[in-house]
C-alpha cells in the first residue's frame, strides 16, 4: 500500500486530502520510486489556489519536483536498478527542445498527476541520476526552479558569458539559482528584493549591486545608474506584467528578457504551460 496527497477541489490547500490505495507495479518500460523528498514551487501554490493559467487536471495530486530511490523496475528497464537514486522531469516526456501539446500534458502536478506520494511509477527514460554529492532533499530542489534558471541563463540566442551583467529580481527559487549560476560563470549580478535582510544573502552568494525596489521604486534607473547608463545583458523576470516595462528601461540595447513567472499578475490562460 501506499499514500498520496490528492487536492479534492481547487482553491485552497485546506482541500488536500490524504488517501491510501494499493501500491501500483511497474509496468515493462517504468521505474518504481520511493520517494524521499519532494519541494514545493511558487508554481504549487498557483495550482493549489486555483490561479494558476495552465492546464490542470481533477482531483490532483500535487508537485512537480521529487527526489527517490529505485525500488522495482520493469522488465524492459535496463538502464535502473533498485537502489539508484533518481529525481523525475518536470516534464516526463521532454526529452529535447520540441514541445508539443502532448509533451506538455506529462507536466507532473498540472496537466498530470504529481509527486507528493509515497510511491510513484515514471517511464524510464523521465529519470535522471542524482549525483553522489547531492542529499534528496537538495536533489528535489533541481528539476523546475534550477533547470529553468539554467535554461534562462545558457541557451536562446545569446548564452550567458563571462563579463555579463545579468539583472535578478528576488530571491525565489529561480533567482537564487540563476544569480548562482551567473556568477559561477563570471558574470556580474544585480539583485532586487524588497528585503535588506534578503538582499545581504544575496551579497554572500555572489551578488554584485543590490537594489530594494521597496525603497527605490524606479529601480530601472538604479540599474542604469550601476551600469553607466548601457543597461544590463539580460535580465531575469519573474514577476511579469507589473515589473515588465522598468524591465525593459534596464536592459541594454541587443540585451534580451527571459519572461519566466507571473507573480505581478498571472498571463492568459495557454494550455501548453
Amino acid at each position: 500500500m501506499g499514500f498520496y496527497e490528492r487536492s479534492q477541489q481547487r482553491g485552497s490547500f485546506d482541500n488536500l486530502v490524504l488517501e491510501v490505495v494499493p501500491l501500483s507495479a511497474a509496468k515493462a518500460n517504468e521505474v518504481l520510486v520511493k520517494t524521499h523528498a519532494v519541494s514545493l514551487q511558487y508554481r504549487d501554490l498557483m495550482i493549489g489556489g486555483a490561479g494558476y493559467p495552465g492546464l490542470v487536471r481533477d482531483k490532483l495530486v500535487p508537485c512537480s519536483d521529487m527526489a527517490g530511490e529505485v525500488i522495482a523496475v520493469g522488465a524492459d528497464v535496463t538502464q535502473w536498478k533498485v537502489g539508484d537514486r533518481v529525481s523525475a522531469n518536470f516534464m516526463l516526456d521532454k526529452l529535447h527542445d520540441e514541445l508539443t501539446p502532448e509533451i506538455a500534458a506529462t507536466a507532473l502536478g498540472g496537466a498530470s498527476h504529481g509527486v507528493l506520494t509515497e510511491f510513484r511509477t515514471f517511464p524510464a527514460h523521465s529519470l535522471v541520476e542524482i549525483p553522489e554529492h547531492l542529499s534528496y532533499e537538495e536533489a528535489a530542489t533541481l528539476p523546475c526552479a534550477a533547470v529553468t534558471a539554467y535554461n534562462a541563463l545558457m541557451s536562446g540566442f545569446s548564452p550567458m558569458k563571462a563579463g555579463d551583467t545579468i539583472l535578478v529580481q528576488g530571491t525565489g527559487g529561480v533567482s537564487i539559482f540563476a544569480l548562482q549560476f551567473a556568477v559561477a560563470s563570471g558574470a556580474t549580478v544585480i539583485s532586487l528584493s524588497s528585503s535588506d535582510e534578503k538582499l545581504k544573502t544575496a551579497k554572500k552568494l555572489g551578488a554584485k549591486h543590490v537594489i530594494n525596489y521597496k525603497t527605490t521604486p524606479e529601480w530601472d534607473a538604479g540599474v542604469l545608474k550601476i551600469t553607466n547608463g548601457s543597461g544590463v545583458d539580460r535580465v531575469i523576470e519573474v514577476v511579469g506584467n507589473a515589473t515588465l516595462k522598468r524591465s525593459i528601461a534596464a536592459t541594454k540595447m541587443n540585451g534580451s528578457i527571459d519572461i519566466i513567472g507571473a507573480l505581478g499578475g498571472a498571463p492568459m490562460p495557454h494550455p501548453w504551460i
